[in-house]
């Protein structure tokens, strides 16, 4: 195959792209077991803390059509060792408002979800503590943040040089809670045949589910099959087991058959996580010239009272820009809610919210354009680790977006251009993401006839894995898409991690080259370079971290521009356009990889503008626990979007030198709306989403 003839950076149509259209790609709920299925519902709890008094299923248990209702009293016991909210109806404790305290199995969802109604439970009960404050008590510090990362990180006098500043930012910026919503909800479908469980599950990783379900039923590794080849999207709540998973399975052997347990929209906010809150106080120090002697970044955040989640906020913030003077800090609170989880790029999206604020901000006090203020302080090497960059093209993405957006003669005066009613707004941010690599395991088998199977156990949660990894397979094996036959989302294939933060591809991927690679030294040295009649089969893989990691600091980069039009009369807030730039490596395929960016970024302006789950202090719940209250950006909301990418070479982040494309578009561009917010109206708001009350309280406090 010529370099004219490399299928990897072409923009190839979805492979499963048609069977989705056609409604002949199955998803969970839409397997076949081969047996009539029946349905599961649960009771959850009405109260936040305390502990159940009384719980009669009697009612429930005589309705027609019920198989069974499971209790903490009757329920089968799980293994020890589960995290977090798996231990399911093992105690009568209740931890948060909406934990699951009965199940009940029947031959219709609909007979299911009438006999809910039909149990009786009541509690003794503490009242809610759900409300986050900086000012609380209680804070504390947790050993590690997600992904390993240290809780802390000081370098210099960070106190000292901010009071020696000739010009500081010190404000903070706060993001609410909110829920991952993808289309397609969470949904679990469970077989036992004697001691072996088979699950269709909607998941980022079979294999991860497998291990929670081996230790919750005490089985083998081989007594546990879960199968998800088809995924409808996720953002990170389909990352981990949840309730779901263990419900379905302990139901399935219960009654003796196939079950099915599909959450219902409003069960996505308080069973399969969320992201946690913030509140982050962001001190910067300049000179004169915009060139930063200091940092301070402080994040207050929460968790739940059964399981630490310690979302890792700050950490762009320690690689972004240069200054002597550092420090990053996390802080928790313990409440009485549900365990979060990851959401789309978990840290880096609040975190840069704040950071990118506070640098337009600094910038409006220098009076210095603020890309040129992001230019002026670029490091030369990471500033935290003092590593080398295996590849940093920010500086290009900034000019690039520049250009294309066309920022040159920018007003830095805020609050001076409007269209009639409308107030007219330019904004800017820059992006940031870690490029990593996991340990995956490939197998490729090569039959006689030309094909080729490539088995992995990856999953494409509707990114277009489906469709890149047979790209990167057919270029690594020399033939055409035609002659690779791929398989993913099964955990009988080997081993892979699942599909979440931005490692799918960089991890895959790199799999099936290093084994493809494999394949033609066995075919060179064992059969004169031609495939066998009889075929082969070859096993590899990468062990996990690229072996520069420790050498090299490896992330992707790059920059938001938008124009924001909000409605003097009513605080309504306008996208008409934007642009992002991108240096994120290797771009497997333009056409999925187009989408990624457009859908990141799409959902960075529903951050921005609109999405915000809010917490009732006295009752303890969501009210808004649905698509009709907690609102997220539609096709109305998104402009023209002008999504750009450079050409980049990093050698040494993994075997193709990808970087990871799935979040690094949400990153920053909450930031740069509000930042384009504030350039339109004069009016900073700080608090997230930007809706049109605080339109009219910011002009009031004004």
């Amino acid at each position: 195959m010529t370099t004219m003839d490399r299928l990897v950076g072409a923009g190839v149509a979805r492979i499963d792209g048609p069977a989705k259209v056609r409604g002949t790609a199955p998803y969970a709920y839409e397997q076949d077991p081969g047996e009539p299925i029946c349905h599961v519902a649960v009771v959850q709890s009405t109260v936040n803390r305390g502990r159940i008094s009384r719980l009669d299923p009697s009612r429930a248990e005589a309705m027609p059509g019920v198989l069974a209702v499971l209790t903490p009293a009757n329920a089968p016991r799980l293994g020890h060792g589960l995290a977090s909210d798996l231990p399911v109806l093992q105690s009568l404790d209740v931890h948060y408002q909406g934990q699951i305290v009965a199940v009940v199995v029947a031959e219709t969802s609909e007979i299911a979800r009438a006999a809910v109604g039909a149990v009786a439970v009541e509690y003794s009960a503490q009242g809610p503590d759900v409300v986050l404050s900086a000012e609380r008590p209680d804070l504390y510090a947790p050993d590690k943040l997600m992904a390993g990362f240290e809780t802390d990180s000081v370098i210099g006098d960070v106190d000292g040089a901010l009071a020696s500043a000739a010009v500081t930012v010190d404000a903070t910026y706060s993001t609410p809670t909110q829920h991952n919503n993808p289309i397609e909800m969470h949904t679990s479908m469970a077989r036992w045949d004697g001691d072996r469980l088979t699950m269709w599950d909607a998941n980022q990783g079979p294999h991860t589910i497998v291990n929670d379900l081996v230790a919750a039923f005490e089985l083998e590794r081989d007594q546990v099959r879960v199968i998800s080849p088809y995924v409808g999207g996720a953002f990170g709540s389909k990352a981990f087991t949840h309730p779901n998973q263990i419900v379905a399975a302990m139901a399935a052997r219960v009654v003796g058959r196939t079950v099915v347990f599909e959450l219902s929209r409003q069960q996505m906010f308080s069973l399969v996580g969320h992201r946690t809150p913030t509140i982050q106080r962001v001190r910067l120090g300049a000179d004169a010239d915009g060139r930063l002697t200091a940092i301070s970044h402080e994040v207050v955040e929460h968790t739940s009272r059964i399981n630490e989640f310690a979302e890792q906020t700050a950490t762009p913030t320690r690689v972004l820009y240069a200054a002597p003077h550092r420090r990053t800090t996390h802080r928790l609170a313990r409440l009485d809610v549900p365990p979060p989880t990851i959401m789309r790029a978990p840290g880096e999206t609040p975190g840069m919210f704040a950071l990118e604020s506070a640098m337009d901000e600094l910038a409006h006090q220098l009076g210095l354009d603020p890309v040129e203020l992001r230019i002026r302080n670029e490091p030369a090497r990471d500033p935290e680790r003092d590593l080398p960059w295996s590849s940093r093209n920010l500086v290009a993405c900034l000019r690039t977006g520049a250009e294309r957006f066309g920022w040159a003669g920018r007003d830095l005066a805020p609050g001076v251009r409007a269209d009639g009613r409308w107030l007219i707004g330019t904004g800017v941010a820059a992006a940031t993401y870690p490029t990593r690599r996991r340990r995956a395991e490939c197998r490729i088998t090569g039959h006689g006839d030309g094909r080729w199977t490539v088995e992995i156990d990856g999953s494409d949660i509707g990114t277009g894995a489906w469709t890149a990894l047979t790209q990167v397979a057919a270029d690594a094996l020399g033939v055409g898409l035609d002659a690779v036959e791929l398989r993913i989302g099964d955990s009988a294939l080997p081993f892979a991690g699942g599909a979440g933060g931005s490692t799918g591809m960089t991890s895959w991927g790199s799999a099936i080259v290093l084994t493809a690679r494999d394949v033609r030294r066995e075919l060179d040295e064992k059969h004169g370079g031609v495939l066998p009649p009889r075929g082969i089969v070859v096993k590899g893989g990468v062990p996990g971290e690229s072996p520069h990691a420790s050498d090299w600091s490896m992330h992707a980069f790059g920059a938001h521009f938008v124009e924001v039009r909000v409605d003097r009369d009513t605080g309504e807030v306008r996208l008409p356009r934007a642009t992002s730039v991108y240096a994120a490596g290797t771009i497997v395929n333009a056409r999925t990889a187009r989408s990624q960016f457009l859908g990141g970024f799409s959902m960075g302006v529903s951050m921005a503008l609109h999405e915000e789950s809010v917490a009732d202090a006295r009752l303890g719940h969501y009210v808004n626990h649905d698509l009709a209250g907690y609102h997220i950006a539609t096709n109305a909301d998104i402009g023209e979007l002008d999504v750009h990418w450079l050409e980049e070479d990093d050698p040494y982040v993994n075997e193709l030198g990808m970087k990871g494309i799935g979040e690094i578009g949400i990153t920053g561009a909450a930031a740069a709306v509000a930042n384009a917010y504030w350039h339109a109206t004069g009016l900073r708001v700080r608090d997230l989403p930007i809706t049109p009350d605080k339109y009219f309280r910011e002009l009031g406090a004004g």
